[in-house]
């Protein structure tokens, strides 16, 4: 068998990630189920060896020093005092080694045991398997869905395509992970595929500003709403609700809506926040002109004396 390192294409001090990767990379283009090429399945089991070497650190570390070599079999050149092997006994390999100048007493299947402890591939031993790699995609969901759960479709990168559930109370960059669902094994069966990692991004609502958990509203007031009070009406995400409107709340007051924010299992739900937005009618008739004027003259006020 030719040099590990020369099958996989790697340096002879390549990290154990690098190994990895070339051997994902080689069993990927020579599967048989991937190629029709007839020399496909010899490099393939020809890459899967290597890796069966190199991917096991005792063994490659035996096979470094010269212990084995790249069939992982033992390498046996005799000890200094006269050792020497001799075929049929029951040393590793079948070998029996004995030691001349006073080798009493000494047991020689001791001495080996760590020598050849992972070294030799044993017959029948299964193949590592390998498992296959994840996929990465990115989904938009409207704040709804995020807020209140619900399914979405969305295209993994190999061109599948999968309808996932979204969770109540789904954040901004929330992970979701379905298993199995991404690149299948190299050889392997499909409880060996890779998974898909769905990233979550919520859309810009019309409406609402998130930070965290809470939402953030700027609604529209009338004048006089702001200025004699009342019940109001203000929208959210899960339909509108009452809300109680002192009376004299100027624009851009904020006031809060517990738990109208986002919802999550086992936390505690965010809230709304609203900032009162006072808009004047579109057309403003003579008599509504008439009571600005008389305020102004009457009881004047300046809004802006902490800025300018």
């Amino acid at each position: 068998m030719r040099d590990p390192y020369q099958i996989l294409g790697v340096a002879r001090d390549a990290p154990i990630g690098d190994i990895k990767k070339a051997y994902r990379k080689l069993a990927k283009a020579n599967h048989p189920d991937q190629t029709k090429d007839p020399r496909a399945k010899e490099r393939f089991n020809e890459a899967t060896h290597a890796y069966d070497l190199l991917g096991d650190e005792p063994k490659r570390a035996a096979f470094d020093r010269g212990e084995i070599d790249a069939e992982g079999k033992p390498r046996f050149q005799g000890f200094p005092g006269g050792g020497r092997a001799k075929p049929g006994a029951a040393g590793p390999e079948g070998f029996e080694f004995n030691f001349g100048g006073g080798g009493a007493g000494v047991d020689p299947s001791d001495i080996f045991s760590e020598l050849f402890a992972g070294a030799r591939k044993r017959p029948g031993a299964q193949r590592r398997a390998m498992r296959g790699e994840d996929l990465e995609a990115e989904v938009s969901v409207g704040l709804k869905e995020a807020a209140l759960g619900g399914q979405i479709r969305v295209s993994l990168p190999n061109g599948k395509t999968l309808d996932i559930t979204i969770p109540a109370g789904s954040e901004e960059g929330r992970q979701i992970r379905l298993k199995g669902q991404g690149q299948p094994a190299p050889g392997g069966g499909p409880d060996l595929a890779g998974d898909a990692i769905i990233t979550l991004r919520i859309a810009r609502h019309p409406l609402f500003r998130v930070e965290g958990r809470d939402l953030y509203l700027d609604l529209p007031v009338t004048l006089y709403e702001a200025a004699l009070g009342g019940q109001i009406q203000v929208p959210t995400l899960t339909g509108a609700v009452e809300m109680n409107l002192p009376a004299g709340a100027g624009g851009g007051k904020a006031m809060r809506l517990r738990g109208k924010g986002l919802h999550a299992a086992g936390t505690t739900p965010g809230d709304l926040y609203v900032t009162l937005k006072i808009v004047l009618p579109e057309r403003a008739d003579g008599d509504f002109t008439a009571l600005m004027q008389r305020w102004r003259d009457l009881a004047p006020y300046q809004p802006r004396k902490e800025i300018v």
